[in-house]
């Protein structure tokens, strides 16, 4: 089976390389590589980046086409995995008669990367502080939250969770977390020197961030700002870690999931 690799940031950079020295017949385009998009595009099986697209366009920096474009060069009979697909892609790629499937939607690729993330993101603190936190909030306990908790617990740092939802919080208190409605943050702030966001949507508006100390570091792994200051030195907006920070564990988490989702076309898993 041939694959192409087209775009992406150094995770899909990584997972060419990967692929090459596994023996797999493979060519990349847009990842500073010589093969042509002609020569990706003849592949059987075609992996695009994630996400798939920035505002409407292929998320490939040598070659941000826009997405019809690249749809409109593909064939009904490629196999077409991507990430993050938005529902207007899924359209336009219908129009040209391709089925596209969101390798991000599986479980066992989600989990992955939270734990990446979660482990890059401690990694920036220690950047910051030192081996030694201050008492943290973590805004939100989804699959990062949790796994971020989890490894801040184990080192020995008190940790408290903020959620919305009753069941989180339940949860939260039963693994050994304060606890706290994120409805009820105000005047409660002032004693956290570290804050991970994890929700992607304001949480801390202005008001509730200016109730925070002034050497307390923020640090937002959400796909979209859920803490309004200014990024700098005690607010950093950290998105896509994984491909950042990590890309070959990244590009391996991905190429395994691959596996699997080809493994199960083939009914190996049946």
């Amino acid at each position: 089976m041939t694959y192409g690799v087209i775009g992406g940031d150094r995770r899909q950079m990584e997972l060419a390389a990967l692929m090459a020295a596994e023996g797999t017949a493979v060519a990349a385009y847009g990842l500073g590589t010589d093969e042509s998009l002609e020569e990706a595009l003849r592949a059987e099986v075609i992996l695009l980046p994630l996400p798939l697209s920035k505002e409407g366009r292929l998320n490939c920096e040598e070659d941000p086409m826009p997405i019809e474009h690249l749809f409109a060069r593909l064939k009904p009979c490629q196999r077409i995995l991507a990430g993050q697909v938005k529902e207007a892609e899924y359209r336009i790629a219908a129009q040209y008669g391709l089925t596209i499937e969101d390798y991000f939607l599986r479980e066992e690729l989600t989990i992955a990367n939270a734990a990446i993330t979660a482990e890059c993101a401690i990694r920036i603190a220690e950047e910051r502080l030192g081996a030694s936190f201050p008492p943290v909030l973590v805004l939100g306990f989804g699959r990062i939250g949790k796994l971020l908790c989890q490894r801040l617990q184990r080192m020995g740092i008190p940790v408290t969770v903020a959620a919305r939802k009753l069941e989180d919080l339940a949860w939260a208190e039963a693994y050994g977390y304060g606890v706290l409605g994120i409805r009820a943050l105000s005047g409660r702030l002032s004693g956290f020197g570290l804050v991970f966001n994890t929700v992607p949507e304001v949480v801390l508006g202005e008001e509730l961030a200016l109730q925070l100390s002034e050497d307390c570091l923020c640090i937002d792994l959400a796909s979209r700002k859920g803490i309004e200051l200014p990024e700098g030195e005690q607010c950093i907006w950290a998105r896509g870690l994984p491909g950042k920070m990590a890309p070959k564990v990244a590009a391996l988490t991905l190429w395994k999931t691959v596996e699997h989702i080809l493994a199960e076309q083939r009914g190996e898993y049946a």
